[in-house]
């Protein structure tokens, strides 16, 4: 089945015979026994749901994976994942990430006894060199937030390959409809279903998908055990949501192009950190390992005062944090995802006074591009 055919259809209700188009949104936490031994196979809406088994269905027919679980937000996503390791375990993760994970990491899994080394996991020989025995997982996400970095996923699983060590693959800002990191050799795919799966800035929702049946077996009962499953109500938004992914992906990617292109032209823009301009150095494995380059832009100014008024004067594009939604919204990543994140380790990685984020959204280009343009006239 096609993505966009798969977008649709595989959260066709089977289970009931009510014929609804739309998934039923079983707002109950508990359900009625049969019978002593005997279940409808919905016991507790920690457990299961209805609503909730029609989106994680979905999802782990878009990524082909075993299984897939939905949590209440990515964060919580990522958390129930770390819960896989024990004290001692070792953890190498993109040296770019978004602020909310590597705050996770630094100031909860390592408190937990897990350590996590950060490095660019494009780099092979530097990632060979930092596996150990107890290394325990390789966590990658690409492109990467918010410096757009790409990471060759199969040829970090070809390195692991005879390991035991997983291959996890933050896909928030690709989804499964232009990158699919199971077929790459991932064994773990992360989503924060906040921003592009739902898609409309309504609703918080995370995604494990697990490749193989046994790995889903082990986060499914973590899942049960730690809790934050997603809501039935907004199981059904994602839902929702997910049955345009194909159409929104396409139009916020071409509106990504034209302003990428354009921004290369203004005087008050040094730098454009977009993985579909010819120059970027990650476009040849981006074109190996996926059907798209997505909506995200990154941007830096000539100095911290332009990155100021742009953010103070855009009309239409919305100041706000998160991404992925129908409406183009900009960021200051210093003050807002990274702000968890060491300021000198943001200047290192490049995440300065004078960048910003921009997840282009749907509307016409050309509204977006003369609103860009208006925010950095002197």
């Amino acid at each position: 089945m096609n993505p966009e055919t798969a977008c649709i259809h595989a959260s066709r209700d089977t289970t009931h015979s009510t014929g609804a188009v739309c998934a039923p949104i079983y707002q109950s936490a508990t359900f009625a026994h049969l019978g002593v031994g005997r279940s409808t196979g919905y016991d507790y809406s920690r457990l299961q749901n209805p609503t909730r088994e029609q989106v994680e269905r979905t999802l782990a027919a878009l990524e082909g994976g075993a299984d897939a679980m939905a949590f209440a937000t990515g964060m919580a996503a990522t958390a129930c994942l770390m819960e896989l390791f024990n004290p001692g375990d070792h953890l190498i993760a993109s040296d770019d990430l978004y602020g909310g994970t590597v705050r996770l990491f630094d100031r909860v899994s390592a408190k937990n006894g897990v350590c996590v080394d950060y490095l660019d996991t494009n780099d092979l020989q530097a990632l060979a060199a930092r596996i150990t025995p107890s290394t325990r997982a390789v966590f990658v996400e690409t492109p990467t937030n918010p410096m757009m970095h790409v990471t060759d996923i199969a040829a970090v699983k070809a390195l692991l390959t005879g390991r035991d060590i997983l291959l996890i693959v933050d896909n928030t800002f690709l989804t499964p409809y232009f990158c699919r990191p199971i077929s790459l050799g991932a064994d773990v795919v992360l989503h924060s279903g906040t921003k592009y799966l739902g898609g409309h800035n309504d609703t918080l929702a995370g995604f494990l998908v697990a490749a193989q049946a046994g790995l889903a077996e082990k986060l499914r009962f973590l899942y049960k055990t730690t809790g934050a499953v997603l809501s039935p109500f907004d199981s059904y938004l994602v839902l929702r949501g997910i049955k345009t992914l194909a159409i929104r992906m396409r139009q916020s990617q071409a509106n990504a192009q034209a302003i990428a292109q354009w921004m290369l032209g203004q005087k008050k823009i040094r730098r454009v950190h977009y993985v579909g301009l010819p120059d970027h150095p990650g476009i040849a494995v981006s074109r190996r390992q996926a059907t798209g380059f997505g909506g995200m832009i990154s941007f830096e100014t000539d100095a911290p005062e332009t990155a100021l008024r742009v953010l103070e004067r855009v009309k239409l594009i919305l100041f706000a944090e998160s991404l992925g939604g129908v409406e183009t919204l900009i960021t200051y990543p210093a003050m807002q995802t990274h702000a968890d994140v060491p300021a000198e380790r943001r200047e290192t990685q490049g995440i300065t006074d004078r960048l910003l984020r921009l997840s282009v959204g749907i509307e016409a280009a050309e509204d977006l591009i003369a609103d860009l343009a208006q925010a950095l006239e002197d």
